[in-house]
């Protein structure tokens, strides 16, 4: 079958490391099943695994991707709940351990497969797993925010923070964005932001809450925009994870800090079900067929996507 692969791994030149083409069909295996792939889409945590961040050389070659939907061996359609529980001393996600997504089928525990929406296209539904589930459970599953909350999404742009913005709107909040690039800023606003301001800049409130995936770059704006008994809720660091801590104001004000990994097969099963009812639908940048996929790594490596990049196969 035809598949998007880690190769090797290459810190500083990460694409050098992507190889496409055939690999073996999925091995049986006792409470797995095969996935005939329809979409599936891109994370930076792809990107990571070329770097060989949380892919050792040992488990190469490995076939990339943690989200998918398709159609499983009895014809339905369904999505893929990326994180696998196989009795390790933690879980572990698609292309850490197994082989991911980025192929013409896909084998997972039969535990992961969940019905998709047919209100949600295949395209639409691969988007969900990582980026939009990990947005899903910082803003529903990890703090206890009332409608018409101010919140700040740090770096707009990128899948979660896309997926926070659309959310939180929907949810009622009064949403300001931070981004670098102007039309991207501009594009928050016609999502439903209520400001985009550029990286850094103060804000003209303080917020209740901040969700962060940037880290080092912005954690000190994090921390200061925050009002008293405020929280960060973080799930990423992007650009550092070695900020100055701002303890003393995070003492003095008692802020909360928050982590947040991924989010649960029941929480994307209520993301999927709000999606299909509300009609609000990830944001795609780009399709393109999975033969094509280098093109997707490439921009994002570069940051020039606003939304998802999903894989056609």
């Amino acid at each position: 079958m035809f598949a998007i692969t880690a190769a090797r791994s290459s810190f500083e030149d990460p694409l050098s490391a992507l190889e496409a083409g055939e690999r073996p069909d999925p091995e049986p295996r006792d409470g797995w099943t095969v996935v005939d792939v329809k979409a599936a889409s891109l994370n930076h945590h792809d990107l990571w695994s070329l770097r060989g961040i949380g892919l050792p050389a040992e488990r190469l070659p490995m076939i990339l991707g943690c989200d998918a939907a398709g159609i499983d061996e009895d014809g339905n359609e369904v999505v893929v709940h990326a994180v696998v529980e196989d009795g390790g001393s933690r879980p572990t996600i698609l292309s850490e351990k197994y082989d991911g997504a980025f192929a013409e089928r896909i084998l997972v525990p039969r535990a992961n497969l969940l019905p998709k929406p047919p209100e949600l296209s295949f395209e639409e539904a691969a988007c969900l797993p990582t980026a939009w589930l990990t947005a899903y459970s910082m803003l529903f599953g990890k703090i206890d925010l009332r409608p018409g909350s101010t919140i700040l999404v740090q770096g707009a742009g990128g899948g979660v923070s896309v997926a926070l913005v659309r959310l939180a709107v929907q949810a009622g909040h009064r949403v300001y964005v931070t981004s670098r690039d102007e039309g991207k800023r501009e594009k928050a606003l016609d999502m439903g932001a209520y400001a985009a301001v550029p990286t850094g800049d103060r804000l003209p409130e303080r917020v209740d809450a901040v969700f962060e995936s940037v880290g080092q770059a912005t954690w000190a704006h994090s921390v200061r925009s925050l009002k008293p008994g405020g929280a960060i809720v973080i799930c990423g660091a992007t650009s550092g994870e070695a900020p100055p801590a701002e303890l003393t104001r995070v003492f003095f004000l008692q802020l909360r800090v928050i982590g947040s990994t991924m989010g649960t097969k029941e929480e994307l099963a209520t993301l999927t079900e709000m999606c299909a009812r509300t009609g609000v639908r990830p944001v795609i940048d780009r399709v393109l067929p999975l033969d094509r996929a280098a093109e997707g790594f490439r921009a994002m490596a570069e940051g020039a996507l606003f939304g998802k990049v999903v894989f056609t196969v």
